[in-house]
């Protein structure tokens, strides 16, 4: 918009008279709320690609760090020995099984951690090809429509 434009367009005081309404004051307590709307038309991908690679790694971290606190909790409570007394009087003496075998606390962080990178990778690729889908389908129906005020 050129200067001679935004000069030509009435202020929101007058175009509120001239539509029949009062005029109020622009920095007092009772102005009239701005509305803008706006068209989101394009997302870049880029952008996305390192925000949803910033915040998949938040949640891989998080995901690691609540599997560390879980085990340590059942760990802590005696589950893991409960279960074992558990499976030895289902099983019997005669086969020699522990469960920490299977879910000792390394075995259980390195699942975690694998199951980590893998949503890093997955949510990463994922929500860039979202940003191409929506840029795809924002070319042919004009894109999403926002109107913000502030009130």
């Amino acid at each position: 918009m050129s200067p001679a434009e935004r000069t030509a367009q009435p202020s929101t005081a007058a175009a509120a008279t001239a539509a029949g309404g009062t005029a109020r004051p622009r920095n007092g307590v009772d102005s009239v709320p701005r509305r803008v709307r706006l068209t989101l038309a394009r997302i870049d991908p880029w952008s996305v690609t390192k925000l949803s690679f910033l915040l998949s790694v938040a949640v891989g971290i998080a995901l690691v760090v609540a599997t560390a606190v879980i085990w340590s909790v059942l760990d802590g409570m005696g589950v893991f020995t409960d279960l074992n007394g558990l499976l030895r009087d289902v099983v019997g003496n005669e086969i020699d099984f522990d469960l920490l075998d299977y879910v000792g606390f390394g075995k259980v962080i390195s699942l975690a951690t694998v199951v980590a990178v893998v949503d890093v990778v997955l949510l990463t690729a994922l929500s860039t090809i979202v940003a191409f889908l929506y840029n795809v389908s924002a070319a042919l129906v004009g894109g999403l429509h926002v109107t913000l005020s502030d009130d």
